[in-house]
């Protein structure tokens, strides 16, 4: 056998060693004698090769041999090393002694091939049990090498070879354990590698899944305890590092598959399960997972999550369900930083949904990069055509006598690094609601006035959460007119003068009834329908004069909410961007009310329609556009004891 080896590095010193030292550090090889088990006879042959290097390197004449052959053969240009031949007698004790030099894989290899036919060793000689015990030493110490290194899937190919190898040979009992603690040891830092790998790396990415499902399955679930090696601080901070590398649906799979294993039901799982499908249904705009999301914890019978099912709720459109589940469950310390947002309890939801959905949800991911845009959510087509279906469909109960373990949601908080909903404990601070993208002066220079509750110095930082809100509330009283693309004509108040088409010369015009100019704001408990329909000229002529250049005759807030503010300031500007200005005319020529309650009015009306652009000048510019008569339907809502504009949309 030739072992990889030179004569300095078997006894341990430097070519710039002198003689004394030399033969200083023989001696305390010597007395430094391996007690892991070996026989006799290797420790003898161990011993006798260290005095052959020790003499020869003692020896100026052999020495200066010696050198001249290493440096001719590291100056050859070769791939080539400098080893030591042995003789099959003194082959364990140099394994031995390239061992103690931390030649490990090598170690590792050459007793492999040692242990094979047709050089296996006798079963049950001394040869067997030194190699054996060899192939363990340097398979472990060789995985620690690699694991120091961050090669963790080398490292455990290693160990796994070495257990089959003592396996094989029914050799070692206590190595054979120890490297299966290595093993287990080793395997959050497999997790870690396999699962940071490139999304296309699909059967590393599976095997790191595998070990993760292996490695919570032993802790006995989330919240288990039984694994000694990882106690339940380190296994919180370990789990918070590798939910970035996993994709949100590889989350829901798993968080759902540990929540239904036995004893598991309604604890942390339930609760991280919860939280990926809606991070999923909002990011991707799939409501139906925050249905789902909603019926689990519902199922789960949880204790104190009535923030969070608020939450869920008023993302599927349920504003009813949602306030009540807010102002019922939320805290002091919720409500106190809510009411930072206004007054206006749906604003406050919003605002609280927003910076939920923003800290806690969709962070966390990594296929997932989406803003907690409420606003945007609605609009989404798919979430309309969605929420359309559950118009007349209530909001599930929840399901009566289920239990969970009283730590269930510190624990899986714990997990999300969170401390109650909406909370962070990165730097114990309350959170502050993210910046607006829209300040006020952009809509006081549309000619718009925010409401009162929206005013003053908080009044910027939750215009984008209050405009979200104000979308949000056309669902009240089960009302689903949500949050749509603006129909091409707006409609604006008619000229009172104009003649039905049908009149004939010969036959007085017969006008349609109109009503006369409502006391403004509309504070009616029940109104009529000429007062509403009055209300609707009112809006329309205002914002008629808005996009004409022009200030309304009464305050916009008086009569419409604020999604309406929100888009018509958006209209605005982008006729300024154009420098441009429109003229339009419109004339209610039918109005019915659909619908009336004490918090929701719905009316269709129909609108002769026209409009003409002008440029800076005030001139046309292009040619005017006149549409066959529109059926409009809107939406009107009560808040602080005044009648506004909702919504209008297309009516079918």
């Amino acid at each position: 056998m030739e072992l990889p080896i030179d004569h300095f590095r078997l006894l341990g010193v430097s070519p710039t060693t002198d003689v004394q030292n030399v033969f200083r550090t023989l001696q305390q090889r010597l007395d430094r004698i391996p007690d892991q088990g070996f026989t006799l006879e290797t420790l003898e042959v161990r011993n006798t090769l260290l005095r052959q290097s020790a003499d020869l390197l003692s020896e100026p004449e052999r020495r200066s041999a010696y050198e001249s052959q290493l440096t001719a053969l590291s100056q050859s240009g070769q791939p080539l090393q400098a080893g030591l031949e042995l003789g099959s007698n003194q082959e364990l004790g140099g394994l031995l002694l390239l061992h103690e030099a931390g030649q490990h894989l090598e170690v590792f290899e050459l007793v492999q091939r040692a242990l094979q036919p047709p050089q296996a060793p006798a079963l049950g000689s001394g040869r067997e049990a030194d190699l054996c015990l060899l192939a363990a030493l340097s398979c472990l110490a060789g995985a620690e090498d690699l694991r120091r290194n961050r090669r963790f899937e080398s490292a455990a190919l290693l160990l796994g070879q070495g257990q089959q190898l003592l396996q094989r040979m029914g050799q070692q009992p206590q190595q054979r354990q120890a490297i299966s603690e290595a093993l287990l040891a080793l395997r959050p830092f497999r997790v870690l590698d396999l699962l940071s790998r490139d999304l296309g790396a699909v059967q590393a990415r599976s095997e790191g899944l595998r070990l993760l499902e292996e490695l919570v399955d032993e802790r006995g679930g989330l919240e288990g305890q039984r694994d000694p090696r990882m106690d339940a601080e380190e296994f919180q901070a370990f789990f918070r590092q590798i939910r970035a590398y996993l994709t949100v649906q590889e989350q829901i799979d798993l968080f759902s598959r540990w929540s239904s294993a036995p004893g598991q039901q309604g604890g942390s799982a339930d609760f991280l399960a919860t939280t990926a499908l809606t991070a999923s249904g909002f990011a991707q705009r799939k409501p139906e997972r925050i249905a789902t999301a909603r019926s689990r914890l519902l199922a789960s019978g949880q204790a104190n999550i009535q923030p969070l099912l608020a939450c869920l709720h008023l993302l599927l459109g349920q504003v009813d369900e949602a306030e009540t589940a807010f102002a019922q469950g939320s805290s002091p310390e919720i409500r106190s930083w809510a009411q930072r947002a206004g007054e206006d309890p749906l604003a406050q939801l919003c605002a609280y949904c927003r910076d939920w959905l923003a800290r806690d949800v969709l962070p966390g991911y990594r296929d997932l990069d989406a803003d907690a845009d409420l606003e945007a959510y609605f609009a989404d087509r798919d979430v309309q055509a969605y929420l359309d279906q559950l118009e007349e469909t209530p909001a599930p109960p929840p399901a009566p006598g289920f239990g969970f373990p009283g730590s269930a949601l510190p624990a899986a908080q714990a997990l999300l690094g969170l401390g109650s909903f909406g909370y962070t404990t990165e730097d114990g601070d309350d959170p502050q609601p993210l910046a607006s993208d829209q300040d006020d002066g952009e809509l006081e220079a549309a000619g718009l006035t925010l409401p009162d509750w929206l005013q003053g110095s908080n009044g910027p930082r939750v215009a984008r959460i209050a405009a979200s809100a104000a979308a949000l509330i056309l669902v009240l009283a089960g009302g689903f007119a949500l949050l749509r693309p603006r129909p091409t004509p707006i409609p604006v108040e008619p000229k009172r003068d104009a003649k039905p088409a049908s009149q004939t010369p010969d036959k007085p015009a017969v006008s349609p009834a109109v009503p006369a100019q409502p006391q403004l704001p509309l504070r009616t408990d029940t109104p009529s329908p000429e007062q509403v329909r009055g209300l609707l000229e009112v809006w329309l002529s205002a914002k008629a004069a808005v996009l004409a250049g022009q200030q309304p005759a009464i305050p916009l807030d008086r009569l419409a909410r604020d999604t309406q503010l929100q888009r018509l300031a958006a209209e605005q500007r982008e006729d300024k961007a154009l420098n441009q200005t429109q003229r339009i005319t419109a004339k209610v020529v039918d109005f019915k009310l659909e619908e009336s309650s004490p918090k929701r009015i719905a009316a269709v009306a129909t609108i002769d329609y026209s409009d003409q652009r002008l440029d800076a000048a005030g001139q046309p510019d292009g040619r005017p556009t006149r549409l066959p008569a529109l059926r409009n339907r809107y939406v009107f809502g009560r808040d602080d004891g005044i009648w506004r504009l909702v919504s209008f949309q297309r009516a079918e």
